[in-house]
């Protein structure tokens, strides 16, 4: 009975010993992705390669709507194939058609309580428009926001509006809407006037009368330029042929309307004769987005969106090609490389948390309309679920002006919506990169405004966090002189290996970016 009973009792430890071997086995370590390794398959010679092909005089400067930009958006389809990497839009087409229109130099007049003004004398307007209109509202600066609104006891929809520059001060000289000596975006010339535009749109007025004597010699070189190429002012079409007018005026027709506008900031009626009489002629553009995806593995509902401007400037009048070799060839293939470092890391069963989309937009030279188009009325991916925008536009030059190592990148507007975002690239950059990163063109007041002048702005205007990279201007912007051969192919690696990393980290870090400075 002992034997039997010891027997059971050896019996039940070995069988609990083998027990918990099957329960709690050894878990093998998890290997974690090193972005390095696929950072390393962004080269000079695949960059170079690219760009030899891209900015060749074959694809004539690649100008919105141009048989070059054909060429140019036919290439990055191929190579989006070759990489297997799939069309971001759903019916598997990678080009997003963007209707666009060529509006040539408009004739016509008008007429105020029957003195006629042709245009270019006293007035501009790059728009057709017609129609008698017996009073006009004068909305002072034409401002709303906050507490403030020009238009509270107004009604603006259907009337034409005057409005000039600027943006209301207190009697102590401080700027109402800020309360400080700091002008808002009401007040920024290079940012004021569409958004003026589009809060009058948005009312539903007929027209705008707009005054700003600082910007007015801007529209006339502007014009005179347009008129004397015989070419024209490109826009994104709209189906509505009833939509609304801008009218550029001068300080004595602004004074015919309203005598005391400088000083007068009250908005009322203003009883006048006002007769629109302008035509032109529009040409249709067919010009195309390039927008490819690679879904994320865990998270694939939310988007990183890398970006870059698949055009240029075009042939100038006496025949020579602007290959726009840096602007922006050098983000063109920045953008294919990073995209074929995030397939590899995929297909090796690394691939990013969250989606990436590859974004190739058309018209940037034309007034960022490939992205406005993408953000503002078709955007293949929802907004509220892109995180963030990178947007590489010129990363294979030297800015002459700049000072110190040769290895750095201006970074735009990284702080301006996440701090989340800023501390991030600053973190990859230190641990992966060390290029210097130079803020000097995220200055608030930096006369060149270059935040509002590529792609990104779009994306940030939607409240979307983004960084732009920029090498800076040199001799050969906009200029036949901008050529393959004068890239740095070495910065263009470091630099386009600074943005995958970047991505990288964005699209699998836990948290989402967070946005602390929202535009209200």
């Amino acid at each position: 009975m002992k034997k039997i009973l010891f027997a059971l009792i050896i019996l039940a430890v070995a069988c609990n010993s083998s027990q918990k071997t099957v329960k709690d086995p050894v878990e093998p370590a998890v290997v974690k992705a090193d972005p390095k390794e696929y950072a390393a398959t962004i080269t000079e010679e695949e960059l170079k390669e690219h760009l030899m092909v891209y900015a060749s005089d074959e694809y004539e400067g690649r100008e919105t709507g141009t048989p070059g930009q054909k060429k140019a958006v036919a290439y990055i389809k191929k190579e989006y194939e070759k990489l297997g990497i799939s069309a971001a839009k759903s019916d598997g087409d990678y080009f997003q058609k963007v209707p666009l229109e060529l509006k040539k130099v408009p004739n016509g007049s008008i007429t105020i309580n029957g003195k006629e003004h042709s245009i270019g004398e006293g007035f501009l307007t790059f728009t057709s428009s017609e129609g008698t209109f017996e009073n006009i509202i004068y909305a002072g600066y034409g401002v709303e926001e906050g507490q403030y609104s020009d238009f509270s006891d107004i009604d603006v929809s259907g009337k034409v509006v005057l409005i000039k520059a600027g943006e209301p001060k207190n009697e102590d000289g401080m700027f109402t809407l800020s309360g400080s000596t700091k002008s808002s975006k009401w007040g920024d010339p290079n940012e004021s006037m569409a958004l003026k535009d589009e809060l009058l749109q948005s009312k539903g007025a007929k027209g705008m009368l707009y005054y700003d004597m600082d910007n007015y010699q801007r529209f006339t070189s502007y014009f005179q330029y347009m008129k004397n190429n015989d070419s024209g002012q490109m826009s994104i079409k709209t189906s509505n042929k009833d939509n609304s007018f801008a009218i550029y005026l001068n300080s004595e027709v602004a004074k015919e309307l309203l005598v005391d506008i400088d000083t007068n900031h009250t908005p009322s009626v203003v009883k006048t004769s006002l007769i629109v009489a302008t035509a032109t002629e529009n040409d249709e553009i067919d010009s195309e987005n390039v927008a490819a995806v690679l879904k994320g593995s865990e998270k694939p509902d939310e988007y990183v969106v890398i970006s870059s401007h698949l055009d240029h400037i075009g042939i100038t009048n006496d025949g020579q090609i602007n290959n726009g070799a840096d602007d922006d060839g050098s983000g063109t293939v920045a953008l294919l490389e990073i995209a074929q470092a995030f397939k590899k890391a995929a297909d090796e069963g690394r691939g990013p948390k969250r989606s990436i989309v590859f974004l190739h937009v058309t018209g940037e030279e034309k007034g960022l309309l490939g992205s406005k188009y993408y953000t503002d009325i078709e955007p293949i991916i929802p907004l509220e679920n892109t995180i963030a925008n990178l947007n590489i536009d010129m990363i294979g030059r030297i800015d002459p002006k700049r000072e110190g190592d040769r290895n750095y990148i201006y970074l735009i507007g990284s702080d301006k919506l996440s701090t989340d975002l800023h501390e991030l690239s600053e973190e990859v950059n230190k641990e992966f990169m060390n290029i210097e990163l130079d803020y000097t063109y995220n200055d608030e007041n930096d006369p060149n405004r270059f935040y509002y002048r590529s792609d990104h702005y779009n994306f940030a205007k939607n409240n979307i966090p983004i960084i732009f990279y920029f090498n800076g201007t040199h001799a050969d912007y906009h200029r036949p002189g901008d050529t393959p051969d004068k890239i740095n192919y070495d910065l263009l690696e470091n630099r386009s290996r600074l943005i995958f990393h970047t991505a990288w980290e964005i699209a699998n870090r836990d948290a989402r970016i967070a946005v602390d400075k929202a535009i209200e």
